[in-house]
């Protein structure tokens, strides 16, 4: 046998050890389906065309089931508005598993910054994700709440607000605001969004078995001597039993450069008063603090395989560009980062992958992705 083929063997080997030490908690089959009242209006109002001005744009525009909860319209860096021509500054980071997202808070240990949703952590709960787009000029585009709170008490099941909420739920448009983001939120943290079935988790649970192809995959992507990406990247289970969420969610600065497609850089002054100069902060400007620019929250790798493009900017459009990128960016003729400040230089940019073992790790990410079908025993 190879000494490398067996020294990839035997870090599956110890990886299989710890999973099978973590009990992993997944709901059972027949809950799965099952959804509450309010997560059943806020799974209506997900889907609902009419609550965007003008009419005609949902959650799901940007949010596709079959994608992931992703963009489905991946030829795009950066998502559309419902006004024609506007486009938001970043790439819409997917909703799937956003549910075990923490806070934003201070890890005063390691001293770096964990949590919060967006890419840069504005919002601790996913309350207050739901209410960024709806008043976003550059997304759905409404004024205010109070044209929010008309557009739902037309609704033909504006009732259900009062079987969920009480009597008078969408009198207040403040109230009917809330109540609103507050049923899309439970939606967020039901089954559908959190679904647990990928190949991988199917593997994990003794149900599947991975290809060669992919267990080589798996065994750089735990490597610390080659690949490492469990580093920002956990594969396995957490101590409460919750399957790996493949992300710690910390922030990084990775040097990703400027993506010259983004169309927000020639939006009008009104909306991007800093045009084509437009350099994106990051963290930083969550945080109030200059050295935290142009860092960005790890993503779940759950469902990459179909959720491109990559990065806060979208600039790669293939996961094969994203560990090309990772492996050889201190070394080939990649463009400058867009912040060179706070680059990370110690986990990625010289990793010594050959072409074959960034395709072996595509290969394992692909099992990530969530509805697998194959045969089980």
């Amino acid at each position: 046998m190879k000494p490398q083929l067996f020294s990839q063997l035997a870090l599956v080997f110890l990886f299989l050890l710890t999973v099978a030490s973590c009990k992993q908690v997944v709901p059972e089959k027949e809950t799965r389906i099952q959804l509450t009242q309010k997560e059943e209006l806020g799974k209506l109002l997900f889907f609902e065309k009419s609550l965007s001005s003008p009419e005609g744009q949902d959650c799901s525009d940007c949010h596709k089931p079959e994608r992931g909860f992703a963009d489905p319209e991946s030829g795009l860096p950066v998502s559309k508005g419902i006004v024609d021509g506007r486009y938001g500054n970043r790439n819409d980071m997917p909703v799937a598993y956003a549910s075990f997202i923490p806070p934003l808070h201070k890890d005063t240990v390691e001293d770096i910054w964990v949590g919060g949703l967006f890419w840069d952590g504005r919002a601790n709960t996913l309350e207050e994700q739901a209410m960024g787009p709806p008043l976003n000029p550059l997304e759905m585009a409404n004024p205010d709440t109070l044209s929010i709170q008309i557009k739902l008490q037309a609704l033909e099941y504006a009732d259900r607000f009062h079987s969920v909420y009480g009597k008078g739920a969408l009198d207040d448009p403040g109230k009917a605001f809330q109540h609103m983001a507050d049923a899309i939120a439970a939606y967020e943290r039901s089954w559908e969004f959190n679904r647990f079935d990928s190949k991988y988790d199917h593997f994990l649970r003794g149900e599947a078995e991975l290809s060669e192809q992919e267990l080589r995959g798996m065994a750089f992507f735990v490597s610390e001597s080659k690949g490492n990406c469990v580093a920002c990247h956990p594969s396995t289970p957490s101590a409460d039993g919750t399957p790996p969420l493949f992300t710690d969610f910390t922030y990084d600065n990775l040097g990703v450069p400027r993506n010259p497609e983004n169309p927000y850089y020639s939006l009008s002054e009104d909306l991007n008063p800093e045009g084509f100069d437009f350099i994106d902060p990051g963290l930083a400007e969550t945080v109030n603090d200059p050295a935290q620019k142009g860092k960005f929250r790890v993503p779940t790798l759950r469902n990459v395989a179909i959720t491109s493009p990559y990065m806060h900017n979208g600039i790669f459009k293939s996961l094969y560009e994203v560990v090309a990128f990772y492996n050889t960016r201190d070394l080939g003729p990649w463009p400058p980062p867009e912040v060179p400040e706070n680059v990370n230089f110690e986990e990625l940019g010289d990793l010594k992958l050959s072409n074959q073992e960034i395709e072996d790790i595509v290969a394992f990410l692909e099992t990530l992705t969530d509805g697998w079908t194959g045969e089980l025993p």
